[in-house]
């Protein structure tokens, strides 16, 4: 018997043969798809298949993978936002103590509790749009109790909202000020990093790689470390300028390299052959009023696969809609529509080293899903913004149901 069996008019697959299924069926148990396809052909009497049995007159597709966001953090930087229209760009604001080390001192000011009650209606927010499975970095809290907090407000968020959670230490995002670069390095990467992962808090290492952040020096120490204690890495590479990041990303097979404006063709090949997921962020780059877009003919035509996420965060992309970030890939980046749903199902789902329960709606899949109030998927990217998600499903539970 199975728990439950959604009956619905039309259902998108998603995955490597992603597909429109017209009077579909589908069916979980334990929290796994079993069956998926035309209700037609249903092995038996729906009555006898299911012990909750739902007819629904909406869409269905895989739930949303917002694998890129920087969702806990303490207070916010509107005012930062004002400043930037005024003409201010986003070094003159780090100068004078603003942008990430803003961000950091709020964060070092809260305790668990109060960064996840921070961090919660922004996740509901992400979760009434689709979205079941998420990224969610430290990097604002740049000593070890705060990173520390901030990973295990993460963790709690997960737990507290239904919603599968991948965290990645980011305590490479900025050196704190007055703090002696070597050191802050040395403790980062050598103690912070084995002590919370040997607490369970880290499922990825990421870095900022940067001018105007870490070099690629720095950031090879950091990879070379999480390396030799098992931990995948991801890269904010190639954001502001050319650093070579896309390639020090695939060079330790990096899970993602993620921005990429200023990526160049070497950095393409590179995450050709490594396997890596580029990770699209359109909203940073419309927020900051950058001019430079990411080659994504050239990804495209090198065959990596590329993702869509919101990259949520306090200064430069205060994005609380993932399908935004969708329509925006398309609009702006020359995404095609299927890229961008298929960019924030299956190859979110692999960045975040999840693509063997996520971002389908194949047989054995983890039953994450998302019913829409629209009648086919290419509907959720050209729809920018409104309240199209009637219900968000976790491992086969209910996370969000609209009234």
């Amino acid at each position: 018997m199975w728990d439950r069996l959604i009956f619905a008019p039309n259902l998108w697959t998603g995955g490597t043969d992603a597909r429109h299924i017209s009077n579909a069926a589908l069916g979980i148990a334990a929290g796994r798809i079993v069956y998926v396809g035309q209700a037609n052909d249903l092995p038996g009497d729906p009555s006898q298949l299911a012990t909750q049995v739902e007819h629904r007159n909406q869409l269905l597709t895989p739930s949303l993978v917002d694998c890129h966001t920087h969702l806990v953090f303490g207070g916010d930087r509107s005012d930062e936002f004002a400043e930037r229209q005024a003409g201010a760009s986003y070094a003159d604001i780090a100068a004078r103590g603003g942008g990430i080390l803003a961000t950091v001192r709020a964060t070092r000011a809260s305790n668990v509790e109060q960064l996840v009650e921070q961090a919660a209606p922004r996740m509901r927010q992400l979760i009434a749009d689709g979205v079941a499975a998420f990224d969610i970095k430290s990097g604002y809290g740049l000593d070890f109790d705060s990173e520390r907090r901030m990973l295990q407000a993460a963790r709690a968020l997960g737990e507290r909202l239904g919603a599968t959670v991948r965290t990645s230490y980011l305590a490479l995002h900025a050196v704190p000020k007055g703090v002696d670069r070597k050191g802050y390095l040395d403790t980062a990467i050598d103690d912070w990093l084995p002590q919370l992962h040997a607490e369970g808090l880290i499922d990825a290492v990421d870095a900022y790689h940067e001018h105007l952040a870490f070099s690629s020096e720095e950031v090879a120490r950091l990879f070379a470390r999480a390396t030799s204690l098992s931990i995948p890495v991801r890269l904010h590479a190639d954001q502001l300028s050319a650093q070579g990041g896309a390639a020090l990303a695939a060079q330790f097979g990096a899970l993602s390299a993620d921005h990429l404006e200023y990526t160049d063709t070497v950095g393409v090949a590179a995450m050709a052959r490594s396997g890596t997921v580029a990770v699209i962020l359109p909203a940073a780059f419309l927020v900051l009023r950058e001019k430079q877009r990411p080659p994504i003919a050239d990804l495209r035509a090198a065959g990596v696969p590329m993702a869509v996420a919101s990259d949520l965060n306090p200064g430069t992309s205060p994005l609380l809609s993932l399908r935004l970030a969708m329509g925006l890939a398309v609009s702006i980046f020359g995404m095609t529509v299927e890229e961008a749903l298929l960019g924030a199902t299956q190859h979110g789902a692999r960045a975040l080293g999840l693509e063997a329960n996520s971002g389908t709606l194949a047989l054995g899949a983890r039953a994450d899903l998302a019913l829409w109030s629209v009648d086919r998927a290419e509907a959720l990217p050209y729809w920018l913004g409104g309240e199209l998600c009637v219900e968000t499903i976790a491992g086969g539970r209910t996370i969000f149901r609209r009234a």
